[in-house]
């Protein structure tokens, strides 16, 4: 599997600025999270105690809500989101398969982030459109009856690994 590059260092004086208009509003977490992560690209770690203190909670506390959301992330994500779907329809014909091709075109793991920053690997439930089963998502295009040719046409300029 590829090796994960470290995130770079947050300016945090950058997050204070941020955080500074939410002091003392407790109800202001998510919001103040996704101005982070919408700045950001995540939430970096090293800032959860900055936010906590200035909303006056505890840390632990402002992690639980940030790992609860599925849509906060506390990792860099890649520029493209592919989503392999593992409900029912798609184990069924064929997504476990799917699923393999495209961990070794990308060379990552299920929610690891390419060297590259370019694709983040996710699996999930269910995207809905059983009747195109295996499908795959990149970002918000859905490409339905995936086979191995269809997902190394898609990734296969990564060359494979």
């Amino acid at each position: 599997m590829a090796k994960l590059k470290k995130p770079p260092k947050v300016n945090i004086k950058q997050v204070e600025k941020l955080i500074s208009d939410y002091k003392g509003r407790k109800w202001g977490l998510i919001p103040l999270a996704e101005e982070i992560q919408e700045k950001f690209g995540y939430i970096p770690p090293e800032v959860i105690p900055h936010i906590a203190a200035t909303l006056r909670l505890f840390p632990a506390q402002v992690q639980g809500v940030i790992t609860f959301y599925s849509q906060l992330y506390t990792h860099p994500r890649g520029k493209n989101i592919a989503r392999v779907c593992r409900g029912t329809a798609c184990h069924v014909r064929g997504g476990k398969s799917i699923l393999k091709l495209v961990k070794q075109h990308l060379g990552v793991d299920e929610g690891e982030t390419t060297e590259d920053m370019e694709y983040t690997l996710e699996t999930v439930a269910c995207i809905g459109v059983c009747a195109l089963a295996p499908n795959l998502v990149v970002n918000n295009k859905i490409y339905g009856n995936m086979n191995p040719k269809k997902v190394a046409a898609i990734f296969g300029s990564r060359g494979g690994h």
